[in-house]
């Protein structure tokens, strides 16, 4: 049994099948429900979670999908979303981010238009800012509290600053040659467009 609030409220929003104010309106009312304690333990989940995605290659496959062009703050909402499609595909994706092309959230983009992909874009811009808020209103204290108790409280492991290198070996998902080498899959289901003459 999943004992992690992150992914058990991730779980639960997932069972609602709801996206977009939905979803964000699901999981601050959950937030709003819970003890202090709860709440700081899922902004540390989250923390955690978006550390362990900053990969380079991971990087990349947010890269292929975006047409070669996934900026830092795309990549951060790319992050949220891959945590928001449940572990199970969070963390296969860290492990190998080429499992993505198995991913039928990901499946439903291939081939599509980014500018068809309305309420299927690979991003959840808001997920970082539901805790913080929820903090606010449950403890009566600023939200610079919680970053301090996030930081007391966080667990070993990978950790990644705002703006820190992702981990791992550089290389560009724009090289196509490496592109296939490392993410096979994912670079066939999203070509990058032709350069112009």
């Amino acid at each position: 049994m999943e004992t992690d609030p992150l992914w058990t409220l991730i779980a639960g929003c997932r069972r609602q099948g709801l996206t977009g104010d939905k979803r964000d309106a699901w999981l601050r009312d959950a937030l709003l429900g819970m003890p202090v304690d709860g709440i700081v333990a899922f902004q540390c989940g989250l923390v955690q979670r978006v550390a362990e995605a900053r990969t380079w290659s991971l990087w990349a496959a947010a890269d292929r999908v975006f047409g070669g062009w996934c900026s830092d703050d795309t990549f951060c909402c790319f992050q949220h979303w891959l945590i928001g499609l449940g572990r199970p595909v969070f963390d296969a994706a860290v492990r190998e981010p080429d499992s993505l092309a198995y991913v039928p959230e990901v499946l439903r983009l291939s081939g599509r238009p980014r500018e068809m992909w309305h309420d299927d874009h690979p991003t959840w811009e808001s997920l970082d800012r539901l805790a913080p808020e929820a903090f606010e209103r449950v403890a009566a204290r600023p939200a610079d509290a919680l970053d301090a108790a996030v930081r007391e409280r966080r667990a070993p492991g990978p950790r990644a600053a705002a703006g820190a290198a992702p981990r791992g070996d550089r290389w560009s998902a724009l090289d196509e040659r490496e592109a296939a080498r490392r993410l096979p899959r994912i670079s066939e289901m999203f070509p990058l467009p032709a350069a112009p003459c």
